[in-house]
């Protein structure tokens, strides 16, 4: 199971280690709240992983509870017998990921085959369920064609989406060979009733645990996917486990898209008990691409307060260990150390930058536009900032913002990322664009100014590490979008401002000054530092 290649990068499997890091939190939560009771010596305690696929956690749980009952249920073969047929339970995501949790779990694909070591069950599937589901498509745009065979007008749908999960039609309509990708716990509206079909009107699991898909395609640019994990997280929620604990990518602490809601309504619930996060890339999950690393959490439905959050690093923990509570900001801050320098910029009450820089695409022009290699011929010609070169268009071509065209501009890289397992730039060099300028959705337009100096002044400011600190609080993958910038104070263009007289400004000390520099790396001379990668390895 340590070597097991992913399927896709919606269905990573779980590390043994990393999972037996989550039951360890589990267990402890569990001593807590139990008066010091060890979870594995409960023959009552029931386990769901509603996503299995390596059945790793259902194996390493059946394998816990096997050592914890000896006493309880002294036979080997009648303990495990009613570990697997009472304790643990499974929903499959697809077909051979069920037949793999059986075979992991079981010790074979058919739970009651011959070579299985549980001896009570007479079915196949055992309590490891998977059937085949449909997505229900809705919406689109109803049109009307010649059937060529029959030559008969017929009404077709096109662009539809799943109203469950957001598939599109086009990608995962797939004939009856190919797995669907509807996952059977996110296509219900009632997602108890569909429980107690699947495992008995009384089913109610104390433990829900594991590691859900993270994505399907969109429809969108290229290998464009949207986010799904916390479809599957809130239905699991739902069935008011007492305990819950999952894997997912971090980047909803702080973006993600269409995760705004979902981010609200984490961060305000107060049963959150414990986040572990990963940040450093490939760490928790080797040969994985997830930008922004991933976390878990321990949801605990009797927890009514902080969550305690400690990072992780190399396999170590780094930094404090602290509790706090998630929804002191519109994002989750995730190292501990830097919310009293949060705390010390926010203090002085400034507006921040956010309110500065503008949205995408700031003239109207995409990235792939370019103009003329020289201005000669052009009427009004305008000189274009575009991707990694700089071409001139003709005045009159810029869709968008002709009074920005002769100020003073600061230009900022809309994406900023490297393949490095740690990033520590967030930002590229800023840009000093002069009147008679323009620029494609590679930049935003950080900042508009009257003169050369204030640009540059700026531009100095953006650079320093203070900045690029603050940036990092609120930027999980590469995007450098304007909220990144939420957080920086939009300090007077009176001075040059250097990172000494920023400590000094906000009072910092020498630890929190250390802390910056360990996080944020001195920019180099290039001009730029972004790799362009998009979000398709998320």
């Amino acid at each position: 199971m340590t070597c097991i290649a992913n399927l896709s990068n919606d269905e990573v499997f779980t590390p043994p280690g990393f999972a037996n890091q989550m039951l360890d939190t589990l267990a402890a939560a569990w001593a807590d709240a139990n008066d010091g009771a060890d979870i594995w010596t409960n023959p009552d305690v029931t386990f769901l992983d509603p996503f299995t696929k390596s059945g790793v956690f259902l194996r390493e749980i059946v394998r816990r509870l096997t050592d914890g009952l000896i006493l309880v249920i002294p036979d080997l073969g009648q303990r495990v017998d009613h570990i697997l047929t009472r304790q643990v339970f499974g929903i499959g995501i697809t077909q051979l990921t069920a037949l793999l949790a059986r075979r992991s779990v079981y010790c074979s694909k058919f739970a009651n085959g011959p070579h299985s070591i549980a001896t009570s069950f007479t079915t196949e599937d055992g309590n490891i369920w998977f059937e085949r589901t449909e997505h229900t498509w809705s919406g689109g745009k109803r049109e009307f064609r010649v059937d060529p065979l029959t030559s008969e007008e017929i009404a077709v749908y096109t662009n539809r989406k799943c109203l469950y999960c957001g598939a599109g039609e086009d990608d995962y309509a797939r004939g009856d060979v190919l797995e669907t990708h509807a996952y059977a716990f996110i296509h219900t509206d009632d997602i108890k009733a569909r429980i107690a079909e699947l495992f008995g009107d009384n089913m109610q699991f104390d433990v829900i645990i594991g590691n859900p898909p993270y994505q399907l395609s969109d429809g969108g640019y290229g290998t464009s996917a949207a986010p799904i994990y916390q479809m599957f997280v809130e239905k699991a929620l739902g069935l008011d486990p007492r305990f819950a604990v999952f894997v997912t990518p971090s980047r909803w602490f702080a973006g993600g898209k269409g995760l705004d809601e979902y981010r609200k309504k984490m961060l305000s619930d107060h049963r959150m008990h414990d986040i572990v996060d990963y940040p450093k890339l490939y760490e928790a999950f080797p040969g994985v691409k997830i930008r922004g690393g991933v976390s878990y959490f321990l949801w605990d439905r009797e927890h009514d307060g902080p969550c305690t959050i400690q990072t992780m690093c190399d396999g170590q923990p780094v930094g404090e260990r602290a509790t706090r509570y998630l929804d002191a900001y519109d994002v989750l801050v995730r190292r501990n150390e830097a919310v009293p320098i949060l705390e010390k910029v926010r203090a002085k009450q400034e507006s921040t930058l956010d309110t500065r820089v503008s949205t995408g695409k700031p003239f109207g022009l995409r990235t792939f536009f370019h103009g003329k290699p020289a201005a000669s011929g052009l009427k009004d010609p305008v000189q274009l900032f575009g991707s990694r070169k700089i071409t001139w268009v003709a005045r009159s071509e810029v869709p968008l913002s002709d009074g920005w065209i002769d100020q003073w501009k600061v230009l900022m890289t809309a994406v900023q990322g490297t393949s490095a397992a740690v990033e520590t730039k967030f930002l590229s060099k800023p840009i000093i664009a002069g009147p008679g300028t323009a620029c494609t959705e590679t930049y935003l337009v950080a900042g508009r100014f009257d003169t050369e100096e204030e640009a540059t002044r700026y531009s100095a400011y953006l650079r320093t590490r203070f900045v690029r600190f603050l940036v990092s609080l609120r930027k999980s993958t590469q995007h450098a979008t304007r909220d990144v910038y939420a957080f920086v104070p939009d300090v007077p263009l009176d001075r040059d401002w250097t990172d000494a007289l920023l400590y000094e400004r906000y009072g910092l000390t020498d630890a929190e000054i250390a802390f910056i520099e360990s996080q944020v790396a001195p920019h180099d001379g290039t001009l730029f530092d972004e790799d362009g990668a998009d979000d398709s390895d998320e």
